[in-house]
């Protein structure tokens, strides 16, 4: 069997959907030797995060030819097909809520990841013509994809609300995080990045864009009334990361909220594993990986009701209403005050979160890989 896979931003997104792209291309490629991988990418660019690419023996990169070349804006979303055609391929996935427009030929199966409908959900937080082509792109793909791809229950609850789909098109398939969230790391290098970034002992940890809809305000005012925590931020914001800066002095909390800009998985990993506990209160998400990422990383986690945060954080994380600051600081009281509880939640959780291992995640894409290039039924699903 050949597989083409969407490649640019495995080789061009150095976080998110290029994180996603890479594992899961690991995955499928370790797992189905006996499958040849195409990577169409408008340009291929090497760099330390995609090295395992040329050690694999069944993974092939494909670039526009000189001709092309004038016109690469156009070849991934058009002219990627007569290559994949040329190339016999039996299956083109799209892995980031996009398909090649014209992907007609009968004899390749198309599939689509579909990571989130966020920009429906929380059309003020996107600029116009950025969210009428995000909406554009995902409802093509969804529609003429032969099957979708749901990253959680959620996503697949939203693809049947916004766009009609037929909910037997889609099929939830979790993701994993990167490997280094699932290793113990030494002493020596816990220390060394605790004095890097300057940590304290002990501290609350989130980790995450800084934006409106990630909710880190109800952190701080939940920090106002508990003196003795320490809190550090891990991501990048704008303007309502200006909003946050401006409570924490007016609420003289300068000296207990630190914020970091952590370019290297292995020192967020590390972070991870110094932290008392991870919070996440967000008020929606299409997945939420610092949620397995923690658990991964044998950290406890508070994390929002509804959305899809359950399904990541499973049984044993401790859910809140997500602008409740009070139901939180209780949480955190909890957990702090317990040892017991926290050791039992750090167990159960990593237990849980092993479904979100490669092994899972590779049986699952392979049944659907192989099911949706067998199934000559051209089956049809009408809209809802």
């Amino acid at each position: 069997m050949k597989i083409g896979l969407d490649a640019k931003r495995i080789f061009h997104n150095h976080s998110g959907l290029g994180n996603y792209g890479r594992s899961t291309l690991q995955i499928v490629a370790k797992d189905q030797k006996d499958t040849d991988f195409f990577l169409y990418s408008p340009k291929v660019k090497i760099h330390e995060e995609v090295a395992f690419v040329e050690t694999l023996k069944n993974v092939f990169t494909k670039t526009p030819s000189a001709f092309y070349k004038l016109l690469k804006f156009l070849w991934r979303p058009y002219f990627v097909l007569k290559q994949a055609q040329k190339d016999k391929i039996d299956l083109y996935h799209g892995l980031s809520n996009e398909l090649p427009f014209g992907l007609s030929c009968r004899s390749m199966k198309k599939v689509v990841t579909i990571h989130d409908l966020i920009f429906l959900r929380f059309p003020g937080q996107y600029k116009f013509l950025d969210r009428w082509i995000y909406n554009f792109k995902s409802k093509y793909a969804c529609k003429h994809a032969d099957k979708v791809i749901a990253i959680s229950e959620q996503t697949k609850r939203d693809i049947v609300e916004f766009y009609g789909i037929h909910p037997d098109k889609i099929e939830v398939v979790y993701q994993t995080c990167h490997s280094v969230f699932k290793e113990t790391a030494s002493d020596e290098f816990l220390v060394q990045t605790r004095s890097k970034f300057q940590l304290p002992n002990e501290f609350l940890l989130y980790v995450g864009s800084i934006n409106e809809r990630k909710n880190l305000l109800t952190i701080l005012k939940s920090l106002c009334e508990l003196p003795n925590e320490k809190l550090v931020v891990v991501g990048r914001g704008k303007s309502y990361k200006e909003k946050c800066l401006r409570f924490i002095k007016e609420n003289e909390l300068s000296d207990r909220v630190q914020f970091l800009d952590v370019s290297e998985n292995k020192d967020l990993a590390a972070i991870y594993q110094m932290a008392d506990i991870m919070i996440y209160p967000s008020l929606f998400e299409g997945f939420g990986i610092p949620i397995i990422e923690a658990l991964f990383s044998k950290t406890p986690v508070i994390t929002s009701t509804g959305s899809c945060f359950a399904e990541a954080g499973g049984p044993y994380s401790i859910y809140i209403e997500p602008t409740d600051e009070k139901a939180l600081k209780e949480a955190i009281q909890k957990i702090k005050k317990n040892p017991k509880l926290r050791d039992e939640m750090i167990a159960k959780s990593h237990g849980f979160v092993q479904r979100f291992s490669e092994p899972y995640i590779a049986e699952a894409l392979s049944t659907l890989y192989k099911k949706t290039v067998d199934d000559s039924s051209n089956r049809h699903y009408t809209h809802l």
